[in-house]
Order: structure tokens, then sequence, then C-alpha cells
């Protein structure tokens, strides 16, 4: 027998023992007066000799964190909602049963105590027990240590042990909540409606991303996991929900990293009457507010970087490929190249020789492209050359019409669209455009999308006829966003992996 399973065993023994005594081994509820973080505040400033003379009572109740006994009394902490109680216990305040009960209390267990609060000699608010009640007992010993490299994995699988012995990963969920909180009071303030859609869809579309697939076996229906919640978002704006938002689960058939988890959370709005210059406005106020509401202020400590959201920095798509080319591969495109499918790609390929030499193994090799449309190469640089270096919070606008099939085009240059993608820490945080709403251009779109699809690409965007027909009830001018979540989330709570910010992300089997 292993010592865990040995442990595990006594454990079980002295449940069977506490049963003896008469009490139940898994009672149905506990009222407890005061949570752990409620005494701290509430008597946290009051002096000895005030808690002397007024013995206030108390009724708590956690998880036993600590335990320590002294002959006939004993100290503990309580855990309870990710604050802790320091508890004491004398075998003549809580009689013989309850010391009884006591000695057999383990690391881990649930209790109730009632009694009334002192402070100790070294000044630690504490509750003096004068009755102890079994709640639960932990069969399995809490770890002892739960840091470290070796223990990232096990940290992912066993959340529940994390949240319990691991403050810091306690923290960033409740960061992670008022972050929410935040947005929603934000997003209800500009006269905005939360809504929810399908997340089965007959079509995978919105985005370009390859889909989860499933079936409904009463229907005989394949179904698609969303991999965005956009072309139902604008039909409400077509049925006149004018400021629409939903914060959802959106499911991508796509690789793991650091910054990927196949199901994931966004924040999409829609707001009629606007293009994307007001959302690029609005984001930089919204980013700010929930930095600040979080974090206590909008400079925010990132890896090695302080993150500065009181400021939105902007650049175009093409004005970013140019400041981050790399001087090895000779002079940076210009603005007019990029755009020209030649020029872009006679760049790619001065870029790639650098990309895949020794001294440009910083840099990503990009994929050329035969007979790309225009945009299409400039698009895959900005990715390459320039997307891990925008660290402050950066607005790139004006993209490429091939990349961009939902978006409308720029009046004076037809090959681009009004789109703009926000990046901070070196990864992308938000996604938006004004919507193309010309349901004639945007069947032409879908359709160069499918063409690109019968080419092998997955990812390509499938044609939508219920949303063309929706469409030519007519979209008024609307302008739409899309924020990551999670990697918001994980900027402000200073976290290298997206797993870090997400309860239970997928993992492989054990």
């Amino acid at each position: 027998m292993s010592l865990d399973e040995s442990l595990a065993q006594q454990r079980r023994e002295k449940l069977d023992a506490i049963r003896q005594l008469g009490l139940a081994a898994y009672p149905h509820r506990f009222s407890f007066t005061h949570s752990a973080a409620q005494i701290a505040a509430q008597f946290g400033g009051e002096s000895a000799e005030a808690l002397d003379a007024a013995r206030p009572r108390v009724k708590v109740a956690g998880r036993l964190m600590a335990l320590r006994g002294h002959g006939k009394a004993g100290f503990a902490h309580l855990q309870q909602d990710g604050a802790r109680v320091q508890l004491y216990v004398r075998a003549d305040a809580v009689g013989e049963a309850g010391f009884a009960l006591w000695k057999l209390l383990d690391l881990g267990d649930f209790i109730g105590a009632d009694g009334y609060l002192f402070r100790t000699r070294t000044g630690e608010l504490t509750v003096h027990a004068e009755r102890l009640e079994f709640l639960a007992k932990d069969l399995l010993p809490l770890p002892e240590k739960w840091h470290g490299l070796q223990d990232v994995e096990a940290r992912y699988r066993q959340r529940y042990l994390d949240l319990t012995v691991n403050p810091p990963a306690r923290q960033v969920f409740v960061r992670r909540a008022r972050m929410m909180e935040t947005l929603r009071q934000a997003f209800a303030a500009r006269g905005y409606i939360e809504v929810e859609t399908p997340m089965m869809q007959p079509l995978a579309g919105g985005a370009a991303a390859r889909p989860f697939v499933t079936h409904h076996h009463t229907l005989d229906l394949p179904l698609y996991l969303r991999i965005a919640p956009e072309l139902y978002l604008k039909r409400l704006v077509i049925g006149g929900l004018d400021r629409v938002y939903e914060i959802n689960r959106n499911f991508r058939n796509e690789g793991i990293s650091t910054r990927h988890n196949p199901e994931f959370t966004m924040l999409e709005f829609y707001e009629a009457y606007s293009d994307y210059s007001v959302l690029m406005d609005w984001s930089r106020e919204l980013l700010a507010e929930t930095a600040a509401a979080v974090t206590g202020g909008t400079t925010v400590a990132y890896q090695t970087h302080e993150l500065d959201f009181s400021q939105l920095w902007r650049l175009t798509l093409r004005e970013a490929v140019r400041e981050y080319w790399p001087q090895q591969a000779g002079p940076a495109p210009l603005p007019h190249e990029l755009g020209d499918p030649a020029s872009e790609r006679s760049a790619a390929e001065r870029y790639n020789r650098i990309a895949s030499s020794a001294e440009g193994s910083r840099y990503r090799p990009v994929a050329i492209v035969p007979d790309a449309a225009p945009g299409v190469m400039a698009a895959a640089l900005f990715e390459a050359v320039a997307e891990e270096e925008l660290r402050q919070p950066t607005a790139i606008y004006d993209f490429p019409l091939a990349v961009s099939p939902l978006a409308k085009a720029k009046d004076d240059e037809p090959d681009w669209v009004e789109r703009f993608e926000i990046f901070a820490g070196g990864m992308e945080l938000a996604n938006g455009y004004s919507e193309l709403n010309d349901p004639v251009e945007q069947r032409r779109r879908f359709e160069m999308q499918m063409r690109q699809r019968e080419r092998g690409d997955a990812e390509a965007q499938v044609l939508d006829e219920d949303y063309l027909r929706a469409m030519q009830y007519g979209l008024p001018p609307t302008a739409g966003e899309g924020i990551g979540m999670d990697r918001l989330c994980m900027l402000l709570t200073n976290s290298a992996s997206i797993r870090d910010v997400i309860l239970f992300p997928l993992l492989r089997p054990e």
C-alpha cells in the first residue's frame, strides 16, 4: 500500500469513528452568521480589551487549512471563500464530545464553529470555540506544496485543489468576475441590451475558423458549434435592436497554445448608426475603465512590460509593416506596394530569406500564396513582422478586403476595408469593423470565400442564404467588435498562459 493509500485509509477510519460519535457524516446545512472575510472587516480594528468586554458571538464555517494541538487545547485556521480566520479549541469549552471530534479532524476537513471573538497574546483575531459541528471529511490529503513547473498540468486538471491551496489562482478568477461585471455595467450605461444567440448552428459563420461538428439525431441534422455569433447579432440589428452584445462561448477546432484554447469566451457587440472609428474611440474608454476597476489603475504590469490602457495607439496595417520591417530584409515595402500582389510577393520573398536564416530566427516565415488577391500577403506580412512587437495597447486599422469578407470597403480604396484589430502584450485582443450592409456585395464576398473553400481553405466563410435574406430587409450603418475575454483577463492578471485564466481548460486525457 502506498503512502497516499495508507493516509486515505486512515481518514476513512476517522470518518467511521465520527459516525460512531453519533454525528452525521454529511450533514445538510450549517447556518453561519459571519464569513471569515466579514469577521476581519467588522472586528479587525477592535482592540483585545474591547473584544474581551463585548465577547461578540459568531458562527463560522470553512475548511481546515492548519491544525496544531497542545494537549487539551489547539489552534486551527478555517478558510472560507478565500479568507481565513483562526480558531481556538479547548476541551473544557467544547465538551467531551466536541473534543473527541476535534481529535478526529484532518487538514482539509470542513467544520462549523460557534463561539466568541478574542485576540491571542500575539494579537491575532481568533474565534474561541464553544461548539464544533462536523460538515465534511477530506478523504484525500491536500498537497503540501502547489507550485513550480512540475505542478502546472496538475493545477489545470485539479483546479479545485489549485483554488484551495493557491491564493493567487483564486485571485485570478475573482478579478475575471470583476472584469465581466464592469463590462456589463459599461454596456448597460451605453444603452446596450444583452442577448443570447444559438451555440449550435446549421452553418458555421461569422469568422474564419475550422468548426466542431455535431449531429441532432431527432432532426437528423448536422450542426456546428458556433465559431462566432456575428451573423445572428446582426440579424438582431436588422430587427431593430440597435445596440446588442453577447458574452458568448465560441468553439474553434484549432491548435492549443498559451494564447489559444478550443473553447473560449468572446464579448461581441454591435452598434447601429456607428462606424469603426466610433468603436475605436469607445474601445479605449472601455479598456481603460475595465483595467482601472480590476487592477486599481490604467497602468498594468504584464510579464516584463508596463501596459498603459489610458491610451490606444493607432497605426494602419501598412504603417505597422513598415514600422517593424527587419532592416536585414532590405527596404520596407512602400504603402502603395502593399496591396499590389506582385510587390507583396516580392517583399515576402525577401523577408523569408531573412526569416529562414540563422540571424533571422526571431522572425516567422510566411507562406507564399500563388495568385493571391490584393492585400493577402500584406496581411500575412503584418502578422509575421509586427504582431508580437505591439506591446502597448494599439489599434491597427484599414485591412485588405480579401481577408475581411464581412467588413465595409473604404470609399477611396475599394480593395481595403474599415476594419481594426487591437493588440496588447504582443497578442490580438479585439477585432472590429464597419459592417458591410450591401446584400449584393455581401453575396459576392461569400461567393469569393466559397471559391477559397473549394481550393482547400477549411477556414473560409460559408454562404449563409438566410443572413443574405435578412440583409435585404435593410441593415443600417453599423459597427461591430469582438473582444477576447480570456486574453484580456491574461493581461489584467499578469497571466502568461490562457490556461491560467480558464477554470477548466481542455487537456489531453491522463
